[in-house]
C-alpha cells in the first residue's frame, strides 16, 4: 500500500504536460512527503478544461469498516472496482490524476533494515500520474476538527510491476505518463478507461535512493 508520495515539480512543468485551463492552487511549494490526510494538488476534468485543486488524501471508507469509530481517516488506495462503493465514482465526473515524482513501499532493498523505497521515473520526463477518483465528502476526518466538507481522492492500485514487486509484492499505484493515457482515464467510459488498470511497464521506473 502506498502512503507516501513526493510532488516536487513545479506548477509550468505540470501545465506543460497536462494542458492546464485553470490552476486553484495558488503558490504550490515543493511536496518532498505527502502522506495520508495530507493536501496535494490534483487534476480534474472539468467542462471548459482541465483544473488543478488542492484535495485531502484518503476517499471515505465503505460503511462497514466505519462501525464502532468515531471518524473516518479515509481509503487512500483503492483496488476493487468493481465494489459498489467505489464504482459510484468512477465515471468521468469524479475521475482524477494526481501529479507525482516518487513514490514509496514499505520494504527493504537487497537484505537492508525494512523502511520506505522509493521510486522514481526513468527517462527524461520526471513528473507522472496516479490514476485517481475524488469527491466532495462531509465527515469527521478528525475530532479535533469536528465535521468538515472537503474535496477528497484516491488512487487505483494494481499488481505490482517487476521493479516494484521485490519491495512490495501485493500491489502498486496505477501510474500514467503519457497525455494520451490522461485524456482516456479522465474522459472515456468506465470500462474502457479501466483497462489502464495495469501494472506501469518496468522500464518507466528505477529504486532511487531518497524522494525526488
Amino acid at each position: 500500500m502506498c502512503n507516501l508520495y513526493s510532488m516536487t515539480s513545479s506548477q509550468a512543468a505540470i501545465t506543460n504536460l497536462v494542458k492546464l485551463w485553470r490552476d486553484d492552487t495558488g503558490n504550490l511549494p515543493s511536496l518532498p512527503a505527502i502522506y495520508p490526510d495530507y493536501p496535494a494538488p490534483v487534476i480534474t476534468q472539468e467542462p471548459e478544461g482541465r483544473a488543478l485543486r488542492m484535495m485531502r488524501w484518503g476517499m471515505p471508507s465503505p460503511a462497514f469498516v466505519l462501525k464502532g469509530k468515531k471518524t473516518d481517516k479515509g481509503v487512500t488506495n483503492v483496488r476493487n472496482t468493481a465494489s459498489p462503493h467505489w464504482r459510484r465514482w468512477l465515471g468521468p465526473a469524479n475521475r482524477c490524476v494526481v501529479p507525482f515524482t516518487s513514490f514509496s513501499e514499505f520494504g527493504k532493498v537487497d537484505g537492508g533494515r525494512p523502511g520506505p523505497v522509493w521510486f522514481g521515473p526513468t527517462g527524461e520526463q520526471r513528473t507522472l500520474f496516479f490514476a485517481g477518483i475524488w469527491t466532495e465528502w462531509t465527515s469527521v476526518r478528525t475530532l479535533k476538527e469536528g465535521e468538515t466538507t472537503n474535496d477528497l481522492f484516491a488512487f487505483l492500485t494494481v499488481e505490482p510491476n517487476n521493479i516494484v514487486g521485490p519491495i512490495h509484492p501485493k500491489a502498486m499505484p496505477v501510474v500514467l505518463r503519457s497525455q494520451e493515457a490522461i485524456a482516456h482515464w479522465l474522459t472515456a467510459p468506465v470500462d474502457e478507461a479501466l483497462k489502464l488498470q495495469r501494472p506501469f511497464p518496468d522500464d518507466g521506473l528505477e529504486v532511487i535512493e531518497d524522494p525526488i
